[in-house]
């Protein structure tokens, strides 16, 4: 039963009834039923908000997340053995397959590099395992690297491989100038004195003293590049391309026996010894390079002379002496 309530009139000094107004009891009404409901919006979106209060919905959510977890861990262990298998192969190319082949190994930086760009992973940002699926797609972009250089690799060895009677003719193996026709093998690979300066230098050949019109043999098969004295301080001078990276020159010439272009074989008598261009006396001045860079000449010498006589070019070819040129 409702309370009733009274005020006093102190005009005619007696009490009377409040009488409350049908409208404003229902705009009482009103409000309160306004106001209840919008605290109890509020209440059910905080509770949906905290983790003490989970939904079927939110409990499903949680479990796919955790499966999801599971899953690419599962993953990144897979990718730890893919990882271990292709440093193996890695280190096979490297190490076994290009070394017989004469070619370059590949460097690490190379095979690990993955794929530039600093927003290639942007779209991945901003989610609740972001760093996780970041860091596993970075492993598996950059072993996708990693199988294509391995597998364009391959296909040079192979290439190498059928192509191996081609390349074991071309490699530079033997000596230009015959021992018998040799006085001295003068100057080797390395830092020499010059002797026109005396100054100590860079000699990036072997020097073979020998009388002038003594012949010059190819080293490998291949293609006269060039047959001139154009280069300065070569003089009379040969360039033979023998293909796989190779190619050798040989300088200070008398006179030749081939023209560029020509197409010659291993021992083939390219030209005669001189001492043309900047040179000290009659002597052979050879070089051999593989890639564009030049490479000491005396690694190659295995197809004519004994094991005897290889140790002895290599003495004299380790002595700090003057060049001939």
């Amino acid at each position: 039963m409702a309370k009733v309530k009274y005020y006093y009139d102190s005009e005619n000094l007696a009490y009377r009834k409040i009488i409350t107004k049908t409208r404003k009891k229902i705009g009482v009404v009103f409000l309160f039923l306004v106001a209840s409901a919008l605290f109890g919006f509020l209440s059910v979106v905080f509770l949906l908000n905290t983790p003490y209060f989970e939904t079927p919905k939110n409990r499903i959510q949680a479990r796919e997340l955790e499966n999801l977890k599971i899953r690419y861990a599962i993953l990144n262990k897979k990718i730890d053995q893919i990882e271990n298998v292709i440093d193996q192969i890695e280190d096979r190319d490297n190490n076994l397959y290009r070394v017989y082949f004469n070619a370059s190994p590949i460097a690490l930086e190379e095979r690990k590099s993955g794929y530039k760009g600093a927003n290639r992973y942007k779209e991945l940002e901003g989610f609740d395992n972001s760093k996780l699926v970041m860091y596993t797609t970075k492993r598996i972009d950059v072993l996708q690297k990693e199988l294509a250089i391995q597998s364009k690799s391959l296909d040079e060895i192979l290439k190498m491989a059928k192509a191996k009677d081609k390349l074991l003719a071309a490699i530079p193996a033997i000596q230009p100038v015959k021992n018998e026709n040799l006085k001295s093998m003068v100057s080797g690979f390395g830092y020499r004195t010059d002797p026109f300066t005396k100054a100590r230098k860079m000699h990036e050949g072997m020097d073979f003293t020998a009388k002038t019109g003594t012949p010059i043999f190819a080293t490998g098969d291949g293609v006269v590049e060039r047959a001139d004295n154009t280069a300065s301080g070569f003089g009379n001078h040969i360039v033979i391309r023998h293909g796989f990276g190779y190619e050798t020159l040989y300088a200070h010439l008398s006179k030749y026996k081939c023209r560029a272009g020509q197409r010659i074989q291993r021992g083939d008598i390219i030209g005669y010894v001189g001492s043309t261009g900047r040179s000290e006396g009659p002597h052979l001045h050879y070089e051999v390079h593989k890639n564009g860079k030049v490479v000491n000449p005396l690694n190659f010498y295995y197809g004519n002379i004994s094991a005897v006589e290889y140790v002895a070019i290599a003495q004299l070819a380790d002595q700090e002496n003057q060049s001939f040129d």
